[in-house]
């Protein structure tokens, strides 16, 4: 089975399968390591984490499909990509689809905010016309070299217009062929409760922790019938705590020393990034 219908697989059942995302090649060995299911390759990590910039568009096609075959280099796990509006109209949007699938995508995310787009938990963002997402979607859609390849479409109308205008969005959104349907930053328990009711196809919810979206158990929202539940930058929000603490100790003390606590050990890190397995092609070809 490929990682295009592991995919598929794992978001029909509806399990609510936890998907982390990887800002890097390296995080994302982390999160197969940990032993999840797949991998969800994080704009917003990306951007944070490469230009150390806020997620308002300032990462581009050529940057994520970047980062997405590094990452599909490091890890077999299924990948989602992030790819914010499609970098441009439906002409553009077909060319993404093409460039980040042959960079090693199983899953290609689009939303219908206005460029430039703004993290989905950010105030003053704002939607294109609900006719124009179609268009990207059937583009991206008729774009696929391989129909396994999936299409999520992302809707971020609750903010500007309202509950049942997303609702009325996503639903159109699969009409035109989406295969998962991802509902951005709604604000309430109820709403997150009825969004599987209202909507048949496959969903995704995003769990942004500080975010808009009350935090809920993977475990109750696979009760309720979602798909895929998204920590996308859990991960980074992590890894920047744990750079924070261990520079404070060096600073503080003039020292850091191999504490569990505070750093991974240096033997683990060379088993993460794959040593020993370069070691053992060095004796044979060196």
């Amino acid at each position: 089975m490929t990682t295009k219908q592991q995919l598929r697989t794992l978001v029909q059942a509806r399990r609510g399968v936890v998907v982390p995302g990887a800002f890097n090649a390296l995080s994302a060995r982390v999160v197969a390591d940990m032993g999840f299911e797949a991998v969800y390759v994080t704009g917003a990590g990306v951007t944070n984490m490469s230009l150390g910039l806020p997620d308002q568009a300032f990462m581009g096609l050529r940057d994520i499909a970047d980062h997405t075959a590094r990452i599909r280099d490091a890890v077999e796990l299924p990948l989602i990509v992030d790819a914010d509006t499609g970098f441009g109209n439906a002409l553009n949007t077909y060319h993404t689809v093409r460039t980040l699938e042959r960079a090693g995508a199983d899953c290609i995310q689009l939303e219908d905010q206005v460029s430039p787009k703004r993290c989905g938990h950010f105030n003053g963002k704002d939607v294109i016309a609900t006719e124009e997402m179609l268009g990207k979607i059937r583009a991206a859609c008729d774009a696929r070299r391989d129909a396994d390849l999936m299409i999520m479409a992302r809707t971020d109308a609750a903010a500007v217009h309202g509950f049942e205008a997303a609702i009325e969005r996503a639903q159109r959104f699969a009409e035109a062929g989406a295969d998962i349907l991802f509902v951005e930053a709604v604000t309430t328990l109820d709403e997150v409760r009825a969004l599987p009711q209202r909507l048949s196809t496959p969903q995704l919810i995003n769990m942004v922790i500080g975010g808009k979206t009350p935090i809920a158990n993977a475990h109750e929202l696979s009760q309720l019938g979602y798909g895929l539940v998204l920590y996308a930058n859990a991960a980074l929000q992590g890894a920047v705590t744990g750079m924070q603490r261990v520079l404070q100790q060096l600073k503080t003390t003039q020292q850091v020393d191999e504490d569990p606590a505070l750093v991974t050990s240096f033997a683990e890190r060379q088993r993460l990034v794959g040593k020993p397995t370069w070691d053992a092609l060095e004796q044979r070809y060196v």
